[in-house]
């Protein structure tokens, strides 16, 4: 999905935080409390006190779990009713059941906000579908809650034959502003004779559009939300196609917490395991058809155990 890898040096990182998080907060929505009533019919989605009692104070003492996300369906998108829905809206519904919190879901308006969401302390935690990694580990803790790859999606008919990243040489491929799957392209391109013309657009929903309208040939995106998204048409992702038989990079995606907030991870950690160990987890990944993506363990940091590509 997607990977911001920032490199916020030593004596700017407050600096470059600040300017990112100014940058996006216009593009941020208003929160959305979600709604619990579904979800905790779910086995093992009931409050479970002892890990409320792990909580930190200030959190106990909100009553309130400040989560960002920002839109990549199915993991999290505005159903037809403006409602925010998928993969991460469900599990933070039940997180806030187990730990008898109330959770405020806030879409920051484009990946490159996760991150600085985190390190500015505006939220306590992101449930979005970021792409875990070794230099991410090293500016904030990830929790990884699921599996993903990467694939190519073109126009419907794929009337150009891409059929590998090689076949993108000389083509216009449009990707997400500060993505793991940009950094890809751009690799890509460094070996290409003819390299690519890359369009680095600030949001997925725009990605996809700059593809139906034929501005772009293709785009590199996560492989659930490419699947997703071409399998049941849904919003700029009409007219489009993913080419599953191309799957790259295959790793977790993870929800971020602070590195002075081990409490809250650890909580977080033994809520998602509690899910995944009573098949409530398993029930939501299907619901949203990525069942083979779901994980059998919740693990932390842990990207430097998946296979290099």
């Amino acid at each position: 999905m997607k990977n911001v890898q920032t490199i916020l040096k030593t004596g700017i990182a407050t600096a470059l935080v600040t300017l990112m998080t100014l940058s996006t907060h216009a593009a941020e929505s208003a929160a959305e409390k979600m709604d619990a009533a579904d979800v905790a019919k779910l086995p093992g989605v009931v409050l479970t006190q002892k890990l409320a009692d792990g909580l930190p104070a200030s959190i106990k003492a909100s009553g309130t779990l400040k989560v960002a996300t920002d839109l990549t369906p199915p993991i999290s998108f505005h159903d037809d009713e403006g409602k925010l829905v998928g993969i991460d809206a469900d599990i933070a519904a039940a997180l806030g059941v187990i730990l008898g919190l109330d959770v405020q879901m806030t879409d920051v308006g484009a990946g490159a906000a996760i991150v600085p969401a985190i390190l500015s302390k505006r939220f306590d935690m992101t449930i979005s579908g970021i792409n875990d990694d070794v230099e991410l580990e090293k500016q904030v803790d990830v929790i990884d809650y699921m599996y993903d790859a990467t694939t190519i999606m073109t126009i419907k008919d794929n009337r150009l034959g891409i059929k590998s990243m090689e076949d993108l040489c000389g083509k216009k491929v449009a990707v997400p502003v500060g993505t793991f799957q940009g950094k890809m392209v751009e690799a890509a391109s460094a070996k290409c004779k003819a390299p690519i013309d890359i369009m680095a657009i600030p949001k997925m929903p725009d990605v996809l559009q700059a593809v139906r309208t034929g501005r772009a040939d293709a785009t590199v995106n996560g492989y659930a939300t490419s699947v997703y998204t071409t399998e049941h048409q849904t919003g700029n992702g009409k007219g489009l196609q993913a080419l599953p038989e191309i799957r790259l990079a295959v790793g977790y995606l993870g929800m971020l917490t602070a590195k002075d907030n081990p409490e809250l991870r650890d909580t977080v950690v033994a809520a998602l395991q509690q899910m995944v160990d009573s098949g409530a987890y398993e029930t939501i990944m299907k619901k949203w058809s990525l069942g083979p993506l779901a994980v059998k363990t919740v693990k932390v940091n842990d990207a430097a155990s998946m296979p290099a590509e």
